[in-house]
């Protein structure tokens, strides 16, 4: 359980905040990314459950929300595309920030650090929240921020995350 008060929270994008209707938490959501059949990727994503009440309730708490989704294009193309699908999903004024992060595994505790030190935040009143260990939940742990991953069939993370959600909602149990 991580019990300490968190300000901010860091969610990934594919696979957390939205996934691909067809597959869902079955196969993991770059699929939809290498399958050239899906032009706009977009019209192929939903919400996850409990999302957008999650996020909304976290704003009315005073949390500030950030987006760092991991994304394969160049830097301008890839903040454009995760972008996109922030206002596709009308989610605007729900995230303080929204980033794409570079296609290695420590971008995001990269990013993390930078985001923290700049608001003035400490490690430990953060958290992340994402769907794979390896890109979402190991690069929190190695910069000190906790994490979460949620399950699905794709990521085998019980034997190695510590703290496992079943859907978003589930992260008020461990913010407070």
């Amino acid at each position: 359980m991580i019990n300490m008060k968190k300000k901010i929270i860091f969610f990934d994008g594919d696979g957390t905040l939205w996934y691909p209707k067809k597959t869902r938490y079955v196969k993991h959501p770059v699929w939809l990314y290498k399958d050239r059949r899906f032009k706009n990727h977009t019209n192929h994503l939903v919400m996850t459950p409990s999302a957008l009440s999650t996020i909304k309730k976290l704003k009315r708490m005073g949390i500030i929300t950030i987006v760092l989704s991991t994304h394969p294009y160049p830097t301008k193309e890839a903040d454009a595309i995760i972008k996109h699908k922030i206002k596709h999903f009308e989610l605007e004024k729900l995230f303080d920030e929204v980033h794409a992060t570079r296609v290695h595994p420590g971008s995001k505790g990269e990013f993390m650090l930078k985001i923290l030190k700049k608001r003035k935040i400490p490690k430990s009143k953060a958290l992340m929240v994402g769907d794979s260990y390896k890109w979402d939940y190991k690069p929190a742990k190695g910069v000190g921020v906790d994490a979460l991953l949620i399950e699905s069939e794709y990521e085998p993370m019980k034997t190695r995350a510590k703290i496992a959600i079943k859907k978003l909602a589930d992260i008020f149990a461990h913010i407070s």
